[in-house]
């Protein structure tokens, strides 16, 4: 007999799914890392994930001093956050990485993620 299982509701549960749909994808490897993006309404949390050791590699995020000190709106911060991760993967020997946008458009600030990584040196 099959269960018949209610599924949640809500805006924070559909993006739940969307990463899992996502996750099913992409994966890292020690080569290749996976670049995460986890979004909330106002910092962005970047991490470079080798998924083979779950060891994460290089992060950056907008709660640091000095991408809290830049001047501009969330969207300029987040591409600072996606240069200063592209600086600290490169320094840790990563030239590639594979992008999770974590369930959330690929849009706004979350490209601005993407942007700021490739202006960077990293190739996504």
């Amino acid at each position: 007999m099959a269960m018949i299982v209610k599924r949640a509701k809500g805006k924070s549960a559909a993006r739940g799914r969307r990463h899992l749909r996502v996750r099913k994808k992409v994966t890292g490897t020690a080569a290749r890392p996976r670049l995460v993006v986890n979004r909330s309404s106002r910092h962005v949390f970047v991490q470079v994930v080798d998924d083979t050791v779950g060891k994460t590699v290089a992060s950056a995020s907008t709660m640091e001093a000095d991408v809290r000190a830049l001047d501009g709106d969330k969207t300029a911060r987040a591409k600072r956050v996606g240069e200063l991760v592209a600086e600290r993967a490169k320094s840790a020997g990563i030239e590639a990485v594979v992008f999770d946008r974590g369930g959330n458009r690929y849009h706004g600030r979350v490209a601005a993620i993407a942007d700021g990584a490739r202006e960077g040196g990293l190739a996504l």
